[in-house]
């Protein structure tokens, strides 16, 4: 599918303002799964539908490309990153390798202020409800970002900015997966992560290395199934993100 053309004028205002607001806008879409897979984004419909013109908007979707937000192809433009089983197994492998190395860091090294933050992380997310009180079907954006905070919290720690950035990437990647998995899943997540954090304040490296990791796997595992429903992971994914919209 191809986000189609209309001819908008450039935006006013500062380009890198609007160049900025644009790509949050973007990159909030692109990992609440609103656009199908491996769909085409054209330069001219991202101008009509954010509101900006087209030298914020190259500005913009250059940056999620960096990021692999976006894929590009020379000459052909910007499309939507397919999602796959097999890149979803990279991707949780190497999350798992990551993110046990920055919370066992953080855990090493943790302070009084580190620890009271991952508290009220968790206790934010638990007071979130997960889904939107008005649309039971759709998600709560304040609980994935309070979702996001709670993940950053726990290896907040690790003093190392390198180690955070690569983490940070592979969260959103992994956020487009969470959507396929949740897709009439029963779950208790905040028993989940109220579990890592335990774990992660009393100083059991191995115990909340385990709990989060189980935690990620278990995401996984819940997305494969739905892969494995039409037997081609590309287009149960795209029915998948469809529906969560």
């Amino acid at each position: 599918m191809t986000y189609g053309s209309a001819d908008v004028s450039e935006g006013a205002g500062p380009k890198s303002t609007l160049a900025s607001t644009v790509y949050q806008q973007l990159r909030d879409d692109l990992l609440r799964g609103v656009f199908e897979s491996e769909s085409k984004l054209r330069v001219e419909w991202v101008v009509s539908r954010y509101g900006a013109g087209a030298s914020p908007v190259r500005e913009a979707l250059n940056r999620l490309a960096s990021e692999g937000l976006l894929g590009r192809h020379d000459q052909r433009g910007f499309f939507i990153m397919p999602v796959s089983a097999p890149e979803l197994e990279e991707l949780t492998r190497t999350r798992c390798w990551l993110e046990e190395r920055a919370l066992r860091e953080s855990i090493t090294n943790r302070t009084g202020e580190w620890e009271e933050q991952l508290v009220l992380a968790l206790h934010r997310l638990a007071r979130a409800p997960r889904r939107l009180p008005e649309d039971p079907s759709s998600n709560n954006p304040e609980w994935e970002k309070l979702h996001r905070a709670f993940h950053r919290a726990l290896i907040a720690g690790c003093r190392s900015h390198w180690l955070t950035g690569f983490c940070d990437q592979l969260s959103d990647q992994a956020s487009r997966y969470r959507l396929i998995s949740q897709d009439g899943s029963e779950r208790d997540e905040i028993s989940e992560h109220r579990l890592i954090a335990e774990r992660t304040v009393d100083g059991d490296a191995d115990g909340a290395v385990e709990a989060l990791l189980n935690h990620y796997r278990l995401t996984a595992a819940m997305c494969m199934e739905r892969f494995n429903e039409s037997g081609d992971p590309r287009v149960s994914a795209t029915r998948a993100l469809r529906s969560r919209r």
